[in-house]
């Protein structure tokens, strides 16, 4: 499997679809072929790195598939990184090459001192990004990029040759580049089309950051139907509601943090999207209130996900059986908000720390473990941690507890980083914060350990008060013991303008466990 073939598929049986904005899929993957021509001009061989630092646009999708197009390795940087963090990444990967948005020419220019970057291809024409003076390096802009001679496709054959490298967000201060082979790519491709039953009449909204694989997963998967893409490259609440209804969007995955502040924007229920057939969530937990709140407003299927950069991204999907689908409404909702089951061609396992498998009792709690095509090859030139990111048989670890239940359906309870022990009792820190979103005046929670010298850990939480709403700690704290153990309530509570998060929109609880709010 060869994630070139995936746009040859498409441009054969939908030439005439559009793929993005007003590009047909035969002119999208002659432009494809170009462009890999130009970065063939630029020195890029077998193998090499393309490093791209770039918002949600068309030309960040061309280049996902001219890398593979002249089998290059295409490095996904996250656009919230400073020049020193780019700066480690490149060097790491050794990347080769420097796609990069002209609005993001100061970070990206100071990120490549020292490096082996050798070119800059600007993704902007030459009229609307000036010539960086800074930049001793070939230079080539996306207009000349769309002249060049399409390169004639790679020698690779696909498979367990690799594909990209996305780095990790950086949640626990450590950047790992984490490997994903052609195989891995077009598997989760092929097994996501049939789980969502993915079409060419499919409309697919890019509103997670495509550096991230909540988002460029889809790149492959609607493709290869032949489905039309639509790029939104800034998240901003309101916006994406209107994006939603003016561009008859049929499905779309973000992140809980996105959804949140959508469903709860003033004009989110005077609008009407009459496409929309189903919402992904993913990349975090999000709270039963929220998930209310979207089928509510949206009026469509909603689907929870679960996985990771080291898997392609999906594990679980929280799609309801045909038997399911005759359940009372509340026990449909009820197993929505799960985890979801494991999708095609996913072996897993929740895994008790005595190494037995959890009873599907909703009870025992345990790591998830996984394996498949989907999974990474390991991390790029760190062999210890590979070695020590998977069993003995060949599961990798996943950090994420959970219970089963006795659907087989899991429900992740906290990340083990995460989870407080306080005095001796384990608090997850989801449970908690699901209650908070129950309070009508919290827009976002966040739950985190906090030391203590009587209990070790204590409770604590950080909120983001919902506009023209008032809220007090007090207040908080006493809505939360009506429904948890004394233990579980927080003892500390934080308001705050924003909550930190890393460039995939996730929370960093990091930043507030360290007492800081720079995320």
């Amino acid at each position: 499997m060869h994630i070139r073939a995936l746009l040859v598929r498409a441009a054969r049986l939908f030439a005439d679809h559009i793929a993005c904005e007003s590009l047909t899929y035969a002119r999208f993957a002659e432009r494809v072929a170009r462009v890999g021509g130009a970065l063939a001009a630029m020195g890029v061989c077998e193998g090499d790195r393309v490093a791209v630092l770039a918002s949600n646009r068309l030309p960040f999708l061309e280049l996902y598939f001219a890398c593979a197009h002249v089998d290059a390795v295409l490095v996904a940087l996250n656009t919230r990184l400073s020049a020193v963090e780019l700066r480690a990444i490149l060097l790491d990967a050794e990347a080769c090459v420097l796609a990069c948005d002209a609005g993001l020419a100061e970070v990206g220019v100071a990120a490549l001192d020292g490096t082996s970057v050798r070119g800059v291809l600007w993704l902007d024409d030459a009229s609307l990004c000036p010539e960086q003076p800074d930049v001793r390096m070939q230079q080539v802009f996306y207009d000349q990029a769309l002249q060049a001679p399409p390169a004639a496709p790679g020698t690779g054959r696909g498979g367990d040759q690799l594909a990209h490298l996305y780095y990790t967000s950086g949640t626990t201060g450590k950047q790992k580049g984490v490997m994903l082979s052609h195989r891995a790519v077009c598997a989760h491709a092929m097994l996501t089309v049939a789980e969502l039953q993915l079409s060419e009449r499919d409309v697919w909204g890019h509103f997670a950051p495509m550096f991230h694989l909540a988002d460029a997963w889809a790149t492959f998967a609607i493709t290869q139907v032949g489905g039309r893409h639509v790029m939104v490259p800034r998240f901003e609440a309101g916006s994406a509601l209107s994006t939603l209804a003016s561009e008859g969007i049929t499905i779309t995955n973000l992140v809980p943090t996105m959804l949140n502040l959508m469903v709860k924007h003033d004009s989110a229920r005077s609008r009407g999207y009459p496409s929309l057939r189903a919402i992904l969530s993913g990349g975090a937990a999000i709270a039963p209130d929220v998930v209310r709140r979207i089928v509510e407003v949206f009026g469509c299927e909603y689907v929870q996900t679960y996985g990771m950069t080291e898997t392609s991204p999906f594990l679980t999907m929280s799609l309801l059986t045909q038997a399911m689908r005759a359940w009372p409404e509340a026990l449909q909702m009820a197993q929505r908000c799960t985890t979801g089951r494991p999708v095609l061609g996913v072996e897993l396992r929740v895994v008790r720390d005595d190494g037995a498998v959890v009873s599907r009792d909703g009870g025992q709690v345990g790591e998830i473990q996984v394996r498949g095509e989907t999974v990474t090859l390991g991390y790029w030139r760190q062999p210890e941690a590979t070695a020590a990111a998977f069993t003995r048989d060949g599961f990798l670890h996943t950090g994420d507890l959970a219970v089963v239940d006795a659907h087989g359906y899991v429900t992740i309870v906290d990340r083990k980083k995460d989870v407080i022990n306080t005095g001796g009792e384990k608090v997850y820190s989801t449970e908690v914060e699901n209650v908070l979103y129950a309070h009508p005046a919290v827009l976002e929670a966040a739950v985190f350990a906090r030391p203590d010298p009587t209990w070790g850990e204590t409770v604590a939480a950080a909120i983001v008060v919902r506009a023209g709403w008032q809220l007090e700690a007090d207040e908080l704290v006493a809505f939360c013991r009506r429904t948890l153990a004394g233990f579980k309530v927080p003892r500390e509570v934080r308001f705050l303008d924003t909550l930190p998060r890393t460039g995939s929109g996730k929370i960093a609880k990091r930043f507030l466990r360290d007492g800081t709010q720079q995320g």
